[in-house]
């Protein structure tokens, strides 16, 4: 078996895909290599590519907009609007600049996330046309949204 040096030390087998942290005597557990990293809740993988954050990003979305679809007919259509703004809205905006310059195919998941809490809060059907009630929601697409905080940072 062949066995070469990475970079950071670590010893790797050519036909292996995982690292062999060399020992330490600080660490008193064994230590796992990951392929991605979270940072202030942003999952940065090593191709920089955004799939893991896009994907986390929707599971979370979609819980909470199934959680408040639950309780809907009990609350009023601002109480909703107001939850869905806090629990959906705000995962949406947060670090979406770092969003500019991904695939269409990403930025359509993060569209469909918009689209299902638009019909959370106005309790429009799976079928009924979208860009109305995003019109009526004064809620930018998804692209727009990115471009519209990029050009407020910059």
């Amino acid at each position: 078996m062949l066995r070469k040096r990475s970079y950071c030390g670590s010893v790797q087998d050519n036909n292996s895909t995982s690292f062999q942290l060399p020992s330490c005597p600080c660490c008193l557990r064994e230590s796992q290599v990951t392929t991605t990293v979270s940072n202030l809740g942003v999952v940065i993988d090593g191709q920089l590519n955004m799939v893991n954050h896009v994907a986390s990003l929707c599971r979370s979305c979609f819980f909470q907009l199934r959680q408040r679809r639950l309780v809907r007919s009990s609350l009023t259509s601002e109480a909703t609007k107001t939850l869905v703004h806090a629990f959906v809205s705000s995962r949406l905006d947060y670090c979406n600049y770092l969003l500019y310059g991904v695939s269409d195919g990403l930025l359509e998941k993060l569209q469909a996330v918009q689209n299902s809490a638009a019909r959370v809060v106005t309790g429009t059907r799976k079928f009924d046309h979208i860009t109305l009630v995003l019109r009526d929601l004064h809620w930018l697409p998804i692209r727009q949204r990115i471009l519209f905080k990029l050009a407020m940072i910059v």
